[in-house]
């Protein structure tokens, strides 16, 4: 049985260690799809995103996304780390890591997770603009809800 690692964490995460240990001692895994979400600038506009959530809820939500996915795709491995705090532009927010025998499973079940973190995720994002002011929270937006409905 598949156990899916999940965490929430404020610290900078290393998609390289998550890939090697997804894999580690396995030899029956043929692909790997790592999707790292960063924070822009929004054209130098933004000094950083601050995330904020539920600690537990958010983690139980993941872990229940990650099930989900497991029950969809055969998958040899799931880890998703969401960063929370004060996030500068060019540093990683989100890291979603699936692993299958196959290509097609590892590509679809990270593409579902995306977007099921993007639309349903307990967090908020609070902007905040180089040029100082209250800045404000991020809305949703109706092409990830789009995105999301696919599945």
């Amino acid at each position: 049985m598949v156990v899916p690692v999940i965490r929430v964490e404020a610290e900078p995460f290393d998609v390289a260690a998550e890939s090697r240990r997804i894999t580690q001692g396995r030899t029956d895994i043929g692909a790997i799809v790592a999707f790292t979400g960063l924070c822009r600038s929004e054209g130098g506009s933004l000094a950083a995103l601050e995330l904020e959530h539920y600690p537990g809820m958010a983690e139980e939500e993941l872990e229940r996304v990650a099930r989900e996915a497991l029950a969809r795709w055969p998958l040899e491995g799931v880890t998703i780390i969401h960063r929370h705090g004060r996030i500068a532009p060019g540093e990683d927010i989100v890291l979603v890591v699936t692993a299958s025998a196959h290509r097609r499973a590892a590509f679809e079940s990270a593409d579902f997770l995306m977007d099921y973190l993007k639309t349903r995720a307990p967090f908020w994002k609070k902007e905040h603009p180089v040029l100082g002011g209250p800045g404000g929270w991020v809305a949703a937006k109706s092409e990830d809800d789009q995105a999301a409905d696919r599945w």
